[in-house]
């Protein structure tokens, strides 16, 4: 790094600690630069969403500041034009700090200060990183608030969508198969019959509960910690700052952002980032559920259970040809197992509010906005790719279904449960339908049995006489 920075292509920036070397062609300054030569830790960066929120939040700070007559119309106009292009993705390269940061997000505030900073400034007009950029502001809301409104944003236009797609998808599907009587499981082995439409209906309601329990937290997502500045008492902000950032947000982005009602908490606890991410984590936790049913309907296709195939996507091997593996329902499996382990590293991160900051700000952003994105993009490649166009092996289901012993449930109040057992065992034994069994060895009659033993009857519970 000092070889390179001996060169002609770097230029001489100082801040408070001194002077130091910065790329000629980046558009930060003294502070970004000692945080990249401090953290080459994983060259992992923040995520797209949270410097677009991180933009925005700063369009919103010099709004709010004009409006408030804290800083001249000029310099806000020239803040909020730069950092609306920051917000569009325009100068991503120059956010170029590591993830494993100060535990603050105190870099990553100061680079998005310097950058805005640089491009709003002219011959003419000097815009200051800290004294106008960051005016009323404090890494220590700035970066909660950034943690919030990305979040919330990232739900409200991305995932919930997804979730209403996937049980949009789900709930057709669910009306397609309706006619379609199988084996139930439980333990992994035959159970009672269930038609297919109801055990896609499952996994629907599975979907629309987590929508709804995401929903529930992100109410508690929209209020926001901008105006705490450094401890939580609003030092060096003008009393309604807050309450004006977070009606812009919510004006930009469509999102209902408040003020919160006790900044202290919003710096010092990521409560509510902990409790979005267990949220995720159930979603998660269903997501691989759905999948790991699909992948068992779909083994096979002739030693495993063969009830429905799997749209081919990919050659599955590369030494065994025609092989076909579920691997949309794999790839969904792989990012619940994600998710559940970015929930705990969110959740480790949420205890280490100390006093009034929280320090491990910068890795639950990262974390819970990976999770936010692909469990949104996960939902609607497992929609699209698996569930709305996998085809019904129904003359296999039939088959299994009428050897199916466990049938003889339905017999129970009529021949009691010893003599079922006797005679679901005999048709096990000697690979007969319970039917044909029972037809033998009781004193019901053909059609009687018929009626008792009707699996799509048996699928709508109660006592059939």
């Amino acid at each position: 790094m000092e070889n390179r920075m001996a060169g002609k292509d770097y230029r001489t920036e100082s801040d408070s600690m001194g002077e130091l070397k910065v790329p000629a062609e980046a558009l930060w300054g003294a502070q970004t630069q000692r945080a990249v030569q401090n953290f080459p830790i994983s060259g992992l960066t923040m995520p797209r969403s949270f410097i677009k929120e991180l933009g925005l939040i700063k369009w919103a700070a010099a709004g709010a500041n004009q409006e408030l007559g804290d800083l001249d119309a000029e310099r806000a106009n020239a803040i909020q034009t730069v950092s609306l292009a920051v917000a569009d993705g325009e100068y991503d390269e120059h956010f170029p700090i590591d993830v494993f940061q100060t535990g603050s997000g105190t870099s990553s505030n100061m680079n998005a200060n310097e950058v805005v900073s640089r491009l709003a400034s002219t011959d003419s007009l000097a815009v200051h990183p800290n004294d106008h950029v960051n005016m009323g502001q404090s890494s220590n809301d700035v970066m909660p608030t950034a943690i919030h409104v990305s979040a919330a944003v990232e739900i409200q236009d991305s995932l919930l969508p997804a979730l209403t797609h996937l049980s949009s998808v789900l709930q057709k599907k669910a009306a397609e198969c309706d006619s379609i009587v199988k084996t139930g499981r439980t333990h992994l082995m035959d159970a009672m019959p269930v038609r297919l439409g109801q055990e896609i209906s499952g996994w629907q309601s599975q979907v629309d509960s987590n929508a709804e329990r995401i929903a529930d937290s992100l109410v508690r997502m929209c209020r926001l910690a901008q105006g705490g500045t450094a401890v939580g008492t609003g030092i060096n902000a003008h009393p309604d700052f807050g309450g004006k950032v977070a009606g812009l947000l919510a004006e930009k982005t469509n999102v209902p952002f408040i003020s919160g009602d006790n900044h202290f908490a919003g710096l010092a606890c990521q409560d509510t980032a902990v409790e979005m991410s267990g949220q995720l984590k159930v979603l998660a936790v269903s997501l691989m559920k759905i999948s790991n049913d699909l992948r068992l309907m779909n083994s096979g296709p002739l030693a495993g259970l063969g009830e429905i195939s799997l749209p081919a996507l990919q050659p599955g091997s590369s030494i065994m040809p025609g092989k076909v593996n579920p691997v949309i329902p794999e790839a969904v499996c792989m990012v619940s197992a994600q998710v559940i382990g970015n929930d705990a590293v969110i959740t480790l991160g949420g205890q280490a509010g100390n006093f009034e900051l929280n320090v491990m700000l910068p890795v639950i952003a990262y974390n819970l906005l990976q999770s936010i994105a692909i469990l949104a993009s996960a939902s609607r490649v497992l929609a699209d790719s698996a569930i709305a166009g996998f085809t019904v092996n129904e003359e296999h289901l039939r088959a299994a279904l009428v050897r199916n012993p466990i049938l003889v449930t339905a017999l129970n109040s009529v021949i009691g449960y010893e003599k079922g057992a006797a005679i679901a065992k005999k048709a096990y034994r000697e690979g007969r339908s319970v039917l044909d069994v029972a037809d033998e060895d009781t004193d019901l009659s053909r059609t009687e049995l018929e009626k008792l033993l009707d699996p799509k009857a048996l699928t709508e519970g109660g006592i059939k006489g």
